[in-house]
Parts: structure tokens; C-alpha cells; sequence
């Protein structure tokens, strides 16, 4: 398929300078009337109108090209015509089912089943959030092996639910509800280009695996046999990490010498973004249990759901239930969306544009003071920004600064890492060729003009 039908032509389009007249009114309102926790349109000032494929338009005029993708849920672009053609026809059937079985949730588990490597042979839908998914996932585990420790890593995001931001590293997300869930224990992540334990890639014996090999076998490590291990097989919001493919390998055997249950977070990984349909695949392991959401809803719809191993499906009926489990929509959205993705090799055109596009990263980064390292794999790309190559000290003033110039020149760009400093790409994975070169040359020139003012 010709993705570039898919996105407004000639992005990007800037008629007046963001936020214009129109989007200030609304900005206006929200801030007089939601919740102050309000984020987004903080760094990105704007109200939206409308959205095709890769690109988004506000209520100014002004076309963006999207490299944010709702962070990391639009897999198959804006309004994808394929999708919505699916959705029209079922809204005038069923909605809303609970649990009970219908023709489109059949449809959206063969499709997954079609992808999930044989271990996983069972699914369980919940509340429609990523949250819910990890949640539903801490909950299997500790009812299968009767034990409460969990561990997680340095740099994770799970979700805002109690139990999800307990698994999350983040001090800006929970310092201020501290306590949540007892015995969860965080160890270093494969963050090599800041590496916990200060080794170069020269001299790394994956001292992070070692360490959670001493976490589990060390009866002097101070943390109890956990119930699970929860890891991300590409860090998102930690910076875009992506850990060597040995990781996760090691991270498996630990578990498996230890008999602890391993769930991966794919929450935003997974789906095609890295170049595999789920991101474990490119270390060769399968996990006990996996998380999905964001781009499982097709085009938006709310949905999550973790799969899992056969010998795992012991829950007594209602031990985890949801009222939006029943989301019709969202299931008939998501099998239209993986089945698009299936037929057009979206994966694969995700793994080629994401190298094209590294490529050029890596020539900023070669060019440039202040971007310390670009990394990534297929469209899930970060880059750490910092005030000195040598001292690696973050920028995320400068970060800021990148964002708001992008956006101003028609490019919608996220920040995230352990510091801020990182700008991530997350765009839906029709991005043609075009759109990805015209994206990284407006935040190559937004690199620039921060960097001269240095």
C-alpha cells in the first residue's frame, strides 16, 4: 500500500505560528476548567482538529508531521481508513458485551494468537489501560506462586495505578503518594550509554544480569524470592534504552534457575514498532506473560490485555474483571489494525525506515555538541541531549528547547529519559520515507539553532 495516501499532503503546513487564536481559546478553557494536572499541551501548545496517518492538524491550520503518535498508540496512523471502515459497520451492531463472547473479540484473539509464539496460548482482557494490563499481569503472577516481592528496573514506566507506579522508577510520579505497594526492588538496566556500574561497551560482562542473578541466589540480598520480574524489552519513557539483546536473555535464565515468573512489558514496544511484532523477539526468549495496549486499540480505542502461558491459567471466574473488557470497538478496531499491519508488512517497513532514520541521528550526533548519543530500533528513537559530550551532564533545558522549536516548524516530538533530556520519536508507523526525512531535517536545524546558542 502507497502509506503517503494516507497523511495530509505537504506537511508540514504552519499558516501562524502555534499556539494561534483558535488553539489559545481552547487552551484557555482547559486551563479554567480541568485538572491542573493537565501535560501535554504544556510543551506542545495546541488544540487539535483532525489527523491523517503520520500527520495531525490544530484548529489553526497548521499541519504537523507526527513523530509522537499519541505516545506510541497510532501504530497504523490517524482515521486509518481500513479501521474505520471495520468500526462504521460494528457501532450500528454491538458495543458493549462484558465477557461475553462475539464475533469481533474472536477476530482480535486468532489475530494475536497468529502472532504470539506458541508458549503464550492464553489471554485476559481488563480494564482498558496500560495500567490495568501490568496490573492484571502482578496479579497472575503472585496468585500463581503465592509471593508478594516484585522486581523492576531503573528507568520503567508502568503505568499511574497504585501497583503500576510502584513498578515505575520515575521519583517525579510517586514521591508524593509514597507509600504504595510494599516489596518492589528496583536493579539497574542495561543503560549502556550511562551504565550503573561504569563500564564502556568494551569492558561489559552484563554486570546488570549479574546483579539480578545476586538479587535472586544471595540469601543475604535483602530482597525476598520475588513473584516476578517486570521488564520492558526497549525502555520508553527511561530514554528509548535499548539493552543488548543478551539482557533479556540473561534476565530469562535467571528466572527460569530460579523459578520466577517473567512479564514483559510491550506495552509500547510491542506491535510492530521495533521491527518484530513484539520487541522480546529480538533476543529469542518468550516471556511468562507479555502486557499490551496503546496500539492494540487500533486507532485510539481503549483496550488492553496480557497474554500468557497455559500452565499460568489458574484465576477462579471474576478474580480479574473489568466493565470496558467488554469494549466491542475496541476489539473489532484492534483485529482491523493488526490485520492491516499483517498485510502490509508494517513491521518490516518499520525496521527499514527506523535504520534510514538512525542513520541520519547519527550524523547530528557526529555534528553536534549537545546530542550525547541517538539510539533506537525501527521508530522507537531517542536522543540524549547533553551540555557536554565528555561529562555526559543532562540538558533537559535544551531538550525543552529542541521541542518547542519543532513544534513551531511543524514537528511533534516527546521528551522522556531519566533526566528529561531525551527526545524521543514514537510516529505511527506509516510514515513514509518523505515525511521522515522532512521531520529530521526540521529537528536536525532545531539541534542546530540550540546548539550555536550555546
Amino acid at each position: 500500500m502507497d502509506f503517503k495516501s494516507l497523511s495530509f499532503p505537504d506537511a508540514p503546513v504552519i499558516k501562524i505560528q502555534p499556539p494561534g487564536p483558535r488553539s489559545k481559546e481552547y487552551l484557555s478553557f482547559q486551563s479554567a476548567h480541568e485538572s491542573s494536572a493537565v501535560s501535554y499541551p504544556r510543551g506542545m501548545p495546541m488544540a487539535l482538529s483532525s489527523a491523517r496517518g503520520a500527520t495531525v492538524e490544530d484548529v489553526d491550520g497548521n499541519v504537523y508531521i507526527d513523530f509522537f503518535g499519541g505516545a506510541g498508540v497510532m501504530n497504523v496512523g490517524h482515521a486509518n481508513p481500513k479501521v474505520l471502515e471495520d468500526v462504521s459497520k460494528q457501532l450500528s451492531n454491538l458495543t458493549h458485551s462484558l465477557d461475553f463472547p462475539n464475533e469481533p473479540r474472536k477476530a482480535l484473539i486468532d489475530t494475536l494468537f497468529s502472532l504470539f509464539p506458541d508458549p503464550l496460548k492464553r489471554v485476559l482482557f481488563g480494564g482498558p489501560t496500560g495500567s490495568d494490563a501490568v496490573e492484571a499481569a502482578v496479579k497472575l503472577a503472585k496468585y500463581n506462586t503465592h509471593r508478594h516481592p516484585l522486581i523492576s528496573f531503573e528507568g520503567a514506566y508502568h503505568g499511574m495505578s497504585s501497583g503500576a507506579l510502584s513498578l515505575s522508577s520515575g521519583l517525579s510520579f510517586k514521591e508524593d503518594f509514597l507509600p504504595l505497594i510494599p516489596e518492589v526492588h528496583f536493579a539497574p538496566y542495561a543503560y549502556c550509554y550511562r551504565c550503573a556500574f561504569g563500564k564502556t561497551s568494551e569492558s561489559c560482562d552484563l554486570e546488570c544480569v549479574k546483579y539480578i542473578e545476586h538479587i535472586l541466589e544471595d540469601p543475604h540480598s535483602g530482597v525476598g524470592k520475588p513473584a516476578a520480574i517486570i521488564v520492558e524489552a526497549i525502555q520508553g519513557e527511561g530514554g528509548s534504552i535499548i539493552p543488548p539483546e543478551k539482557f533479556l536473555t540473561g534476565i530469562r535464565k535467571a528466572c527460569d534457575k530460579n523459578n520466577v515468573i517473567m512479564i514483559v512489558d510491550e506495552i509500547q514496544a510491542g506491535l510492530g514498532r521495533t521491527g518484530k511484532m513484539f520487541a522480546f523477539e529480538h533476543s529469542g526468549i518468550v516471556p511468562d506473560i507479555i502486557t499490551l495496549s496503546k496500539g492494540l486499540g487500533g486507532l485510539g480505542f481503549p483496550i488492553s490485555c496480557i497474554a500468557y502461558k497455559e500452565k499460568l491459567d489458574t484465576l477462579p471466574p471474576g478474580k480479574h474483571i473489568g466493565t470496558f473488557r467488554g469494549n466491542v470497538i475496541a476489539y473489532t478496531a484492534g483485529a482491523a489494525a493488526l490485520r492491516f499491519m499483517i498485510e502490509n508488512n508494517l513491521a518490516e517497513h518499520s525496521f527499514n525506515l527506523g535504520e534510514k532514520m538512525l542513520s541520519w541521528l547519527k550524523d547530528i550526533e557526529k555534528d553536534s555538541s549537545i546530542v550525547g548519543e541517538a539510539r533506537g530500533r525501527g521508530l522507537m528513537l531517542g536522543i540524549e541531549l547533553v551540555k557536554d559530550k565528555a561529562s555526559k551532564e543532562p540538558a533537559p533545558d535544551l531538550a525543552q528547547k529542541v521541542r518547542t522549536i519543532c513544534h513551531q516548524h511543524g514537528l511533534l516530538v516527546e521528551i522522556g529519559g531519566h533526566y528529561s533530556n531525551v527526545v524521543r520519536f514514537l510516529p505511527p508507523l506509516v510514515l513514509t520515507e518523505e515525511l521522515a526525512k522532512k521531520g529530521i531535517e526540521i529537528f536536525a536545524d532545531s539541534i542546530r539553532e540550540v546548539d550555536e546558542e550555546q
